[in-house]
């Protein structure tokens, strides 16, 4: 619980959040244009200022101005909003990056969406405008356009500005995602948990101003980037593994099948042995892909980062571990005896055919490690704590 949070009984229509570390030059112009937004619209509200560990004087100029300062020792961009949506008494919830650059005493737009029903509210700074100097060249034509199309084709949500720092959504609609992160990726978190959830969202065209410090941002691009984008992954292991691993297993594998008997016209030339070992290396990156999918999503449900019971679970009824050891000791069996064929037919490879040893040989190769696989992967789940009480 963030140092100030507890029971005041006290209850308000909405609550504004400002994260804030250090930032001294524009917390206090803030505070005060988000008070007279309260105060001209007659809306029953508080101002909470999560201060993340600044060491000037962000807090004593944020309390000053009339805002409630909460202190959250755990780092991070995520770490402190958690903990302001903790302490938060409002219905609806509205947070906003403390540097200036939003129209903080011009939040209606927000608020008329969420009193009518919308679980989540995300400005989007490419509809309202970004003003000259507001946002790196990088972030505005590359990265943000990049991830949020990437977070729109993973998640299928309406929201085209993944990363802007001003957006709306009900106190209640917070608890249901259960929000882990604890750094920028926060920001990805709450749009891909209202998505998986099935949450009611819409976007308002939000103006971008260059903000009033005089440091750098803490935003760091190519670092934040990346942990935005390894996060969209994380979430989708559907296009991280399952989409490839069923692509290349499925080419891999008939192909490999067709090549163990023999050369293949595939219309514009022969394929051989040469490509059964490439079919046969796409076969065993497929399964290891499929495999590392359905680890990652057990993992994801578990531990709470995916709010939704997989699809699957209902298939685990029937498989369990003893099974799945079974059908992998029986493929790698499979592959021990076509080896153990070529072996024994001559004792020189040569005397078979070159083209026939291959396929013995390599064939029995693939079933082994794709039965090892197999094993490897049941066990896993097991560990993983997968039984009948997860599966509905």
């Amino acid at each position: 619980m963030p140092k100030g949070a507890g029971s005041t009984g006290k209850k308000y229509e909405l609550s504004i959040i400002l994260p804030c570390l250090d930032e001294e030059q524009t917390i206090g112009v803030c505070v005060r244009k988000s008070l007279t937004f309260l105060k001209r619209n007659k809306i029953n509200g508080e101002v909470i200022v999560a201060d993340n560990g600044s060491t000037d004087n962000s807090a004593r100029i944020a309390s000053s101005a009339g805002a409630t300062v909460v202190r959250i020792e755990n780092k991070g961009y995520g770490s402190a909003l958690r903990g302001g949506i903790d302490f938060a008494h409002g219905k609806y919830i509205i947070m906003a990056d403390a540097d200036d650059s939003y129209e903080l005493d011009n939040l209606m737009p927000f608020l008329e969406k969420l009193r009518e029903g919308y679980d989540l509210v995300m400005g989007n700074r490419f509809k309202g405008g970004i003003r000259k100097g507001a946002m790196p060249w990088l972030h505005q034509y590359i990265g943000n356009p990049l991830l949020s199309f990437t977070g729109k084709l993973f998640f299928k949500t309406p929201a085209g500005d993944f990363h802007s720092g001003l957006r709306g959504f009900t106190k209640e609609a917070a608890k249901k995602m259960n929000l882990q992160t604890t750094g920028m990726e926060f920001a990805s978190e709450i749009v891909i948990k209202s998505s998986i959830l099935n949450m009611k969202v819409c976007e308002v065209p939000t103006i971008l101003y260059p903000d009033g410090r005089e440091r750098r941002p803490h935003l760091r691009s190519f670092r934040d980037g990346w942990r935005h984008l390894r996060f969209l992954l994380i979430y989708s292991p559907r296009w991280l593994f399952t989409y490839p691993g069923v692509l290349l297993s499925a080419i891999g594998s008939l192909l490999s099948i067709a090549l163990f008997f023999g050369p293949v016209n595939i219309g514009f030339r022969l394929i051989d042995f040469h490509s059964f070992i490439i079919t046969g290396t796409m076969t065993i990156l497929g399964i290891n892909l499929l495999s590392f999918s359905t680890i990652t999503r057990v993992y994801a449900y578990n531990s709470g980062l995916l709010p939704n019971q997989p699809g699957f679970y209902s298939l685990f009824k029937y498989f369990n571990l003893e099974k799945g050891v079974a059908i992998g000791f029986v493929t790698l069996l499979i592959g021990l005896v076509l080896i153990i064929k070529a072996v024994t037919l001559s004792n020189e490879f040569s005397i078979i055919g070159f083209n026939q040893s291959v396929r013995l040989v390599f064939g029995g190769s693939l079933g082994m490690i794709l039965g090892a696989q197999i094993v490897l992967t049941s066990f896993v789940l097991s560990i993983l704590g997968l039984n009948m009480r997860n599966v509905r």
